[in-house]
């Protein structure tokens, strides 16, 4: 036979994947991938049956079905403050992982250079892999895991095209400051560079810090591309529905890209979300206590046992350190640790390597995800702090 593409040479299954194969073979608690495992809201699943009942079956338009995209305009430039026109600055995708491909085809040709902080989110990397562009990793450091702007810049190149930036981040929990962002602004502003800038956990931020979208900022929107979800939001991370906003000439190529590689987000789905869009506030100050303090109780646990925490400023993930129990046995590196914890009191995290271009960096690093119903936490919090 003949070989397959090149594409697929390095391609294997992430560390997120192989663990919770692992924690369900020993029915355990999986802390690892960021499934978010509590009730979508009523009313966006009724909208969902509603939809289907009336047969809201055909292929919506490759930006999204209308009502959903009024919605998106409506809270975009309300929450996020960003300066859209309309419809023509909005692309419903199939999850915000969608809209993350579609603008890595739009503006990046194989050979551009594209910076991320570190610890990143796999999947963006992987996917700048696929497109053939070099990847420049700038590590930022527990706890505080501040920016060195003077180390960014000497990063930059003539080939560099665009910065990918995460706030709040997966996995570390880092909020991004305005005085960050008018910094990075200033640079991407400097060396006509444009940003990519993953948003998804834009309503999990912690002890009163404020999610700013760089895209509202004066002189970023031209040069933003801003990606959403309603996985994390809503607790529907199956649904596979997210979105981009940007200037509309960059968008509208995503959309037409969009048009080829998925024809569309699932067309029942947008309207059914479409429907329950229009959540009261109280909803998301209450997804906002209960992650708070359950964020509590996850670095509480993790304390308890020995690791050290810093604790995240928004999202719903802890990146904590094992080194001070790494003279233990089974404490040696990422990947025994992560077995130990399975193979001790069946609880999954992620490798902390997996989020590094050097899993090195990630050595003595473990991720959990405190994404969980509350009971199930409960008892998870119980196993590790009987480490």
């Amino acid at each position: 036979m003949k070989p397959l593409s090149k594409l697929t040479e390095g391609i294997h299954q992430s560390d997120i994947r192989s663990v919770t194969a692992r924690v369900n073979a020993v029915n355990g608690i999986n802390l690892g991938q960021g499934i978010c495992d509590m009730p979508a809201p009523d009313s966006i699943k009724e909208g969902a049956k509603k939809a289907i009942d009336q047969d809201r079956s055909i292929y919506a338009p490759f930006g999204g079905a209308d009502p959903l995209v009024d919605r998106i305009v409506e809270k975009v430039k309300t929450f996020n403050q960003t300066p859209i026109q309309g419809a023509e600055n909005i692309m419903v995708t199939a999850g915000s992982t969608g809209a993350f491909a579609t603008a890595a085809f739009a503006l990046l040709n194989p050979g551009d250079e594209v910076i991320q902080f570190e610890p990143l989110y796999g999947y963006h990397s992987k996917l700048l892999e696929l497109r053939g562009v070099k990847q420049i990793s700038l590590a930022l450091h527990s706890p505080s895991w501040e920016v060195d702007f003077h180390k960014l810049e000497s990063l930059i190149t003539p080939k560099t095209k665009a910065i990918v930036l995460t706030t709040p981040n997966n996995p570390c929990g880092k909020v991004w400051s305005r005085k960050e962002l008018e910094t990075l602004l200033s640079l991407l502003i400097k060396h006509d560079i444009y940003a990519i800038t993953d948003e998804v956990y834009e309503y999990m931020t912690y002890d009163g810090r404020e999610h700013i979208s760089l895209a509202s900022m004066d002189g970023a929107f031209e040069r933003t591309i801003t990606l959403s979800s309603f996985s994390k939001t809503f607790n529907m991370t199956g649904w596979r529905l997210g979105y981009a906003s940007g200037p509309k000439e960059i968008i509208g190529k995503m959309g037409l890209l969009n048009d080829i590689l998925y024809i569309c987000a699932p067309t029942p789905l947008q309207h059914g979300l479409a429907d329950g869009f229009a959540t009261e506030s109280r909803y998301y100050e209450q997804l906002l206590r209960d992650y708070d303090k359950k964020r509590t109780m996850m670095c509480s646990a993790l304390e308890s046992a020995g690791f050290d925490v810093p604790w995240p400023e928004g999202a719903y993930y802890v990146l904590a350190s094992f080194r001070p129990m790494a003279d233990q046995p089974g404490f040696s590196n990422d990947q025994t640790a992560c077995s130990t914890l399975i193979d001790r009191v069946g609880i999954g995290s992620v490798p902390g390597g997996s989020f590094y271009s050097n899993p090195k960096d990630g050595k003595y690093l473990l991720r959990f995800c405190f994404a969980k119903k509350e009971n199930e936490l409960k008892e998870a919090c119980r196993r590790l702090e009987g480490l």
